[in-house]
């Protein structure tokens, strides 16, 4: 069994599998609760609590929906991340443009900048950087064209979001139907994501994703636009995926 301490850890590698190590010569985002352990003098200040002198790096980060659940890790160190035992692996973009879901998201270095995806659920990374994300199992990288299981979508690079595609005999059901499968976990065979032209898909070796609390919030204040009417059909439509539980 090995065994570790400051001096041994890796610099920005893995750990194992399942843990990473970020090597504090430089500020770090990163995600609340994916630290499990760290060496020396590391401070994690919340977005919300920079002072003006640290402006640039909030600035990076633009996506109100989710900067409560992310903080600034500073200081000199070592910062070992991991996300309950899935798969943890590192990235590195170049001068790239890389969605991932965001409940997989740990960290990223903070020359990269964070934008909110026009597709729920999901963040956007710019420039030149490192960033860390978990999966459930290995990744597997594949070029479009191409559809995606929704669940088991991690992200994709350098290439336009993805439309949704539904098969002939989804399409043909009816409404309440459409809503609760969209709303609810519907199979991949059912509703997929669809991509077009160049880039790549990454894609986690599971259908099982983890809780997003940020995508609520997005979800709620997408409802503003319905009118009472429609928002008491879908009352009833979450009320029932509810008890169906």
């Amino acid at each position: 069994m090995d065994s570790y301490d400051a001096g041994s850890l890796p610099s920005d590698d893995n750990v194992n599998a399942y843990s990473f190590c970020l090597d504090l010569t430089h500020d770090w985002f990163l995600k609340r609760g994916a630290m499990i352990a760290y060496y020396g003098d590391a401070r994690f200040d919340p977005l919300s609590a920079l002072s003006s002198a640290s402006a640039f790096v909030a600035a990076r980060f633009s996506s109100p929906v989710y900067a409560q659940e992310w903080v600034v890790v500073s200081g000199a160190g070592k910062v070992v991340v991991a996300d309950r035992g899935h798969d943890v692996n590192s990235f590195d973009l170049d001068a790239g443009n890389l969605t991932v879901r965001a409940g997989n998201l740990l960290a990223f270095d903070t020359s990269l900048e964070l934008k909110q995806s026009i597709v729920p659920g999901f963040l956007t990374l710019l420039g030149t950087g490192t960033f860390i994300a978990s999966s459930n199992g290995p990744v597997i990288f594949v070029e479009p064209p191409f559809r995606a299981d929704p669940e088991a979508l991690l992200g994709w690079a350098d290439c336009p979001s993805p439309s949704q595609h539904f098969d002939a005999a989804w399409m043909a059901a009816s409404i309440t139907g459409m809503l609760t499968g969209v709303f609810g976990r519907a199979s991949g065979e059912e509703r997929q994501y669809d991509f077009t032209g160049s880039g790549t898909v990454l894609l986690q070796s599971s259908e099982q994703t983890r809780d997003d609390p940020a995508l609520l919030r997005v979800l709620t204040e997408q409802t503003q636009v319905l009118s009472p009417t429609q928002a008491a059909e879908l009352a009833g439509i979450l009320q029932a995926r509810a008890a169906r539980a």
